[in-house]
């Protein structure tokens, strides 16, 4: 199918770069992956993943993480599980 339509979008330059970064090492170019967004789109007539308003509990999670506060390092997912009783 030809391709004739043009989709212009701003987005913060460090955004831009690490995702494109992602793409490049899936095997995609920016406009293969925005393609791919709109087939998902059509398919699922709608957004393909949920789009949720974090709550109070995950945004101090949020923040705690990236101050890097509270957080558990394990030494591998044994010892992971062990921490959450699992």
């Amino acid at each position: 199918m030809v391709k004739t339509a043009t989709v212009r979008a701003r987005i913060e330059p460090l955004l831009k770069q690490d995702v494109e970064k992602l793409f490049k090492e899936m095997g995609l170019t920016t406009t293969q992956a925005i393609n791919l967004f709109y087939r998902q789109v059509k398919l699922r007539n709608g957004l393909p993943f949920g789009v949720v308003i974090p709550n109070k509990t995950t945004e101090k999670v949020f923040k705690d993480t990236d101050a890097k506060r509270n957080l558990i390092r394990c030494e591998d997912t044994n010892d992971m599980f062990d921490k959450l009783g699992i």
